[in-house]
């Protein structure tokens, strides 16, 4: 007799009507003396099991309806569809394993502060809505790697160890590096992957990046994940129209591939997908300040233009919105200057709606050795320290562009989430080290 067949949640269309064993944890159970239902995860997803007491008698019928929340059990019966099922399948159990013994499960089906479920992340991942949304995470995952893949983009792993400044040095979280002195964690790939375009053209990186800033709002995390892109050949206005292209495919994938989930976050993606059916349109920051100011917002030259402005901006202008042409003083060194205002930089920041604010920001890059040199000692930067990425200014210098986009905000965006905590596995913010 052929021994049962182990399955997980994501292979049961083949083999429906058939007897198989699933392993999973015991997401919740309610039924009555006669019947019970167990909701069983695998591999991310809930299958509901019937355990009926005519089928498996008294002594195994009482196990299973004493079963404690994620208890770890080996469940054996028939599999058969059931489009009440949020997966289209029920198991009608035949018999039942207890693997491992679940006592006094911190988290229960009743409300929790968020404070609590944070300091219990490593099990509130285990939630429904926390599986759905790291599925989400996942799809964009793919979908941000199959479009740099089908655009002949090459992924170029940058270092998360570095001598040298990307962006502002009072936001860096410093190491001691043997007997060479402090090294960074990186804030940004970018002057790396700026080296490779001259080796192929068309490149990108994503990885973790590290922003030491003492921010608590709710778009801010000091570790998570960027992608980041850079053209060799490629000016300010082409840049546009990549970030524009890329951000619409990425999402439109995402959204297709994540409707059951979505569905559990109660997350209608229809007015998300609005968003990208018309061009986004690009305006002056000097013309996002007149804006503000018709608004009564006290907002002068060199300000920062913070959410609740960026809020009224989306809303003025009913979706996305790239704001270009920002002060060269509150931009980094390696920003082209813009040759005809050269107050500003050729430069723009992606705003997304629905008070998720700035999701990408992108740059022509100054490609000249001169201007280089001339913008690092204006930041107090030590230029010894780029060396290396000056010498790219000096052997075949070229036009190029570039730009980053911080996936949190982006998966905080898809499935229509407040707070950019729950789109990691382990948040790390201000007050938040642990677990």
């Amino acid at each position: 007799m052929s021994e049962t067949q182990v399955v997980s949640n994501h292979e049961l269309e083949k083999h429906v009507d058939e007897k198989v064993a699933i392993q999973g944890w015991v997401h919740g159970i309610r039924g009555s003396n006669a019947r019970q239902f167990l909701s069983l995860r695998n591999s991310g997803k809930i299958i509901q099991v019937l355990a009926e007491k005519e089928i498996l008698g008294e002594e195994l019928f009482q196990t299973v309806k004493h079963l404690r929340q994620e208890t770890s059990v080996s469940v054996t019966g028939k599999l058969v569809r059931n489009e009440k099922s949020p997966i289209g399948f029920e198991l009608i159990l035949e018999s039942i394993e207890v693997v491992g013994e679940s006592e006094n499960y911190p988290i229960t089906p009743k409300e929790h502060g968020i404070d609590f479920l944070i300091s219990q992340r490593h099990l509130w991942l285990r939630s429904s809505k926390q599986l759905a949304i790291l599925r989400v995470r996942d799809n964009l995952s793919f979908a941000i790697r199959k479009y740099f893949h089908e655009r002949n983009f090459l992924l170029i792993d940058t270092p998360i160890l570095t001598g040298s400044v990307g962006e502002s040095a009072g936001t860096l979280f410093s190491t001691e590096y043997f007997d060479l002195g402090n090294a960074y964690l990186a804030q940004t790939g970018q002057l790396y992957l700026e080296t490779a375009i001259f080796a192929h053209n068309k490149v990108f990186c994503f990885g973790p990046t590290f922003r030491a800033e003492k921010s608590k709002t709710r778009r801010h995390l000091t570790e998570f994940w960027m992608v980041e892109a850079e053209v060799a050949f490629t000016g300010h206005k082409e840049n546009l129209k990549l970030q524009e292209d890329f951000v619409k495919t990425i999402i439109k994938e995402t959204v297709q591939n994540s409707l059951e989930d979505l569905k559990v976050l109660d997350r209608d993606p229809t007015p998300l997908l609005a968003y990208l059916e018309r061009e986004f349109p690009v305006i002056d920051y000097t013309k996002a300040l007149e804006i503000l100011q018709s608004k009564g917002e006290d907002i002068v030259w060199g300000d920062d233009i913070n959410s609740e402005r960026e809020q009224m901006l989306t809303t003025e202008y009913g979706g996305p919105v790239f704001i270009q042409k920002y002060p060269r003083e509150a931009k980094a060194f390696y920003m082209k200057v813009n040759p005809e205002d050269p107050k500003t930089v050729l430069n723009a920041d992606l705003i997304a709606p629905d008070g998720v604010g700035e999701i990408i920001g992108g740059s022509e890059r100054e490609e000249n050795y001169e201007n280089i040199v001339h913008r690092l000692k204006e930041e107090n930067l030590p230029v010894e320290s780029y060396d290396w990425y000056l010498d790219l200014r000096k052997y075949g210098s070229v036009p190029h562009s570039g730009f980053g986009l911080g996936s949190e905000r982006m998966i905080a965006w898809i499935c229509g989430l407040q707070h950019v905590r729950e789109c990691i596995p382990f948040p790390r913010m201000m007050e938040r080290l642990y677990p």
